[in-house]
């Protein structure tokens, strides 16, 4: 028996995701995790070696939601970097697939800066002056472009990189400066955005003062690190996506003395637990990536595509 399945390619899956339709849909993903009403196995993580590849394969269900995602994502070093990725969405109530969503890594950059933009709404200053950027590829991008959602109106946008031609190229895509190295870009500054590969502390506790936000979305596997132990340390809130995930893959990872203090954003966002409630309060989120966060996006777009992509017969 024949069926048709649908096919969206990066054009289509752009149209049908804005950033703020998937800060709300990543929003309420979270929610539904913490809730216990996802289902969401553990990440497959595959390492290409000999090329210097690293492979990401995560899926997820939500309660209740039309489609079940499974989503394939790699990353390969180069000028720029080879960043792809394809999400197959399933039909929830028989299994069968229901779209390839042929995205070339879109829905992952999209999903993991909406997912920096959920923290921001619930965790940093009302009003935002200074904004550090610690990174110089797409997530620096979409993690000022999603913080610029839920905090218009930011001040200097100041980015460091290590290699000075590609901060260049950032800062001018974000309207922002060059920071000379990570202790100025982060000196005073009200939002801290992490989004590197390192695989050792780039920001030192004693260059953030009281009051800032900082979100840490680089760590997602064995060994990355981005933050001095000591700022999680002395976090007034630190969030997460997923406890166990984070303790495996992300920054938590290197304090694991500290997963009990650890609060999930999703409940933050259900209002089970508080986000920033003092102008004074030094908040830290490690974003790991979850499944769910895919799911969401590959439903919102499901929702908004209409007739856009083709139908391909199986």
């Amino acid at each position: 028996m024949s069926r048709t399945v649908r096919v969206l390619r990066e054009s289509d899956v752009r149209a049908a995701l804005p950033m703020d339709v998937c800060i709300d849909a990543v929003e309420r993903a979270f929610v539904a995790y913490t809730r216990g009403d996802a289902e969401m196995p553990g990440v497959i993580h595959l390492d290409v070696p000999e090329a210097g590849g690293e492979i990401h394969i995560k899926a997820g269900h939500l309660h209740g939601a039309p489609a079940y995602a499974l989503k394939a994502s790699s990353g390969f070093p180069g000028d720029p970097p080879a960043l792809d990725g394809v999400v197959i969405a399933f039909d929830a109530a028989t299994g069968a697939p229901l779209a390839f969503l042929l995205d070339h890594g879109f829905v992952t950059d999209q999903r993991t800066g909406a997912a920096g933009g959920v923290a921001a709404k619930v965790l940093a200053p009302e009003r935002v002056g200074a904004v550090a950027v610690i990174g110089t590829g797409i997530q620096a991008r979409k993690q000022v472009e999603a913080l610029r959602v839920v905090r218009p109106g930011l001040g200097e946008i100041r980015v460091w990189g290590r290699n000075a031609g590609h901060a260049a190229v950032a800062a001018a895509d974000l309207d922002g400066v060059v920071a000379a190295s990570v202790e100025e870009a982060v000196d005073g500054a009200d939002v801290i955005l992490t989004c590197t590969a390192a695989r050792e502390p780039l920001v030192r506790a004693d260059w953030v003062g009281p009051g800032a936000h900082l979100t840490a979305a680089g760590s997602d596997g064995p060994g990355k690190q981005e933050l001095d132990p000591e700022l999680l340390r002395r976090a007034d809130l630190l969030v997460v996506d997923a406890r166990d995930q984070a303790l495996r893959l992300g920054e938590l990872q290197h304090v694991p003395e500290l997963a009990d203090r650890a609060i999930e954003l999703g409940a933050i966002c259900d209002g089970i637990a508080a986000g920033r409630t003092s102008a004074a309060q030094l908040t830290v989120c490690d974003l790991t990536g979850v499944g769910v966060q895919d799911v969401a996006a590959a439903n919102a777009v499901l929702g908004n595509a209409g007739e856009a992509g083709e139908l391909l017969t199986l």
